[in-house]
């Protein structure tokens, strides 16, 4: 089967071109910068065609699982519900975020993780789901079960990534104890003697348990060929610890020290895209922007909000100057599939396959017009 996308803005590795794509059995067969007389070519009447986004990071799927306290959707629809935002929001790749090791902020447990990601596996294998889905695993190596829960998922093949964290108070994300006290605070609705005592509990199990588990995680993935990533280094020395796990993605890295380290050192680095849209971190840290500017900044990862990763790639062109469409359209798309080891994905170029978006772009807001994944409409 063939389809032709014709007088469209199509972004490039390195440029945009007006010109037309031709999609043949799921690839794209060609790219050229002329328009096309074929009768039933699909007119893209000068709307942007950029590469299906990649997004290795999102928390989004437990909304839909668990949208209130002690409330669980069914499995099954939770990910389709998902899925439909993902892939309306120009997402065609999407590494979901499950939790292994939970501490006290939900009441999440490691068995409900294994059931979304049943349900995830059987959407693929039912062909029910618009995007194409993998897991990625949010190790919290301070949790006295991270082991545990990470042990739930051996030998699952859909695992393609694992992130090492510590949020317990004075750490990484939360060096600020102010910023950790408002955020948790207000998560759980603690006064002052029951936040301390938290505290303490937090930051024995850190002491306790995220050393060992870090290493013991990180020992477990290499062997399964799991990419991994850091989470919110904010030294030098947290940059080297990664290094010498084997980490290949610095995510959300709260400080210029350690962007500029990881890119020193050769990791990809990973910042929010709500922090592009925002102007800066929900947590007081290092705004993604900044990074931008200073050449440290690789990919982009919608994390709590879909749309943001779309929105993001062409705000950040516009308010950035050291960063163009074609580069920003790239931390979307081709970077994040590179860091994930997707070579067949991430750019419009021949022999890639055909994930697309359609985008115009109105009041500063690009709009999804039209989605394919791997040359089917999805969206």
């Amino acid at each position: 089967m063939e389809t032709i996308l014709t007088n469209a803005r199509i972004v490039l590795g390195d440029e945009v071109i007006t010109g037309t794509l031709h999609l043949k059995d799921g690839a794209i067969a060609g790219v050229d910068t002329t328009g096309s007389t074929v009768a039933d070519a699909e007119d893209m009447d000068g709307d942007y065609l950029i590469p299906g986004l990649v997004e290795l990071h999102t928390d989004h799927l437990e909304n839909h699982y668990m949208p209130r306290p002690k409330v669980r959707w069914n499995p099954i629809a939770a990910v389709c519900a998902h899925d439909a935002q993902i892939a309306t929001s120009g997402i065609t790749t999407v590494f979901d975020a499950l939790r292994v090791g939970l501490d006290e902020d939900t009441d999440a447990t490691g068995e409900d993780m294994r059931r979304l990601a049943d349900a995830i596996e059987a959407g693929v294998a039912k062909d029910r789901l618009r995007a194409d889905h993998f897991i990625h695993l949010r190790c919290e190596v301070s949790a006295p079960n991270c082991l545990e829960s990470f042990r739930l998922f051996d030998d699952d093949p859909r695992v393609r990534i694992a992130s090492l964290m510590d949020h317990s108070p004075g750490q990484r994300q939360f060096a600020s104890l102010e910023a950790y006290a408002v955020y948790y605070k207000g998560k759980m609705k603690m006064g002052d003697a029951e936040f301390n005592a938290f505290c303490e509990r937090r930051l024995a199990q850190s002491a306790e348990y995220s050393d060992k588990n870090r290493k013991a995680v990180a020992d477990l993935a290499r062997p399964r060929g799991i990419v991994l990533a850091s989470h919110d280094d904010a030294t030098g020395a947290h940059v080297d610890e990664a290094v010498e796990l084997g980490i290949r993605v610095a995510e959300f890295p709260t400080t210029m020290e350690a962007a500029r380290a990881s890119k020193e050192q050769g990791l990809s680095v990973l910042m929010g895209a709500p922090n592009v849209v925002r102007g800066g971190s929900h947590s007081g840290n290092i705004s993604a922007r900044a990074l931008a500017e200073h050449g440290f900044l690789d990919i982009l990862s919608s994390d709590y909000i879909p749309f943001s990763l779309i929105q993001a790639a062409f705000f950040l062109s516009e308010v950035v100057d050291e960063v163009d469409l074609p580069q920003a359209v790239a931390m979307v798309s081709r970077n994040p599939a590179r860091a994930a080891g997707l070579g067949d994905r991430g750019e419009i170029a021949v022999n890639r396959r055909a994930d697309l978006v359609r985008v115009r772009v109105e009041d500063h807001i690009p709009i999804v017009r039209c989605v394919w994944r791997e040359g089917r409409r999805v969206a």
